[in-house]
């Protein structure tokens, strides 16, 4: 079940006058909340995109080692290494 959230922001100053800009008739959004929701939106799959990207270099690079330092592991050994 999703559960809802109500956030209260204060902004000032340039930031008040940004987001000002950026809703109503003359910005891209109805309202604050759609400007919010949709930031909060993106950032969250910037961090994914972040981490997918990390994980992609980590499997590049055990990929890139030559084949004979490769191990053989267990299902054991694996979930034991991994525990510590």
């Amino acid at each position: 079940m999703s559960r809802t959230t109500t956030l209260t922001v204060r902004l000032g100053g340039a930031l008040s006058d940004f987001v000002s800009a950026n809703v109503g008739d003359d910005g891209s959004y109805e309202n604050v909340s759609e400007y919010i929701r949709d930031l909060i939106r993106r950032d969250k799959e910037r961090a994914e995109q972040e981490a997918f990207s990390l994980l992609k270099a980590e499997l590049t690079h055990a990929f890139a080692a030559p084949e004979d330092t490769y191990q053989p592991l267990s299902a054991a050994e694996v979930i034991a290494r991994n525990r510590s």
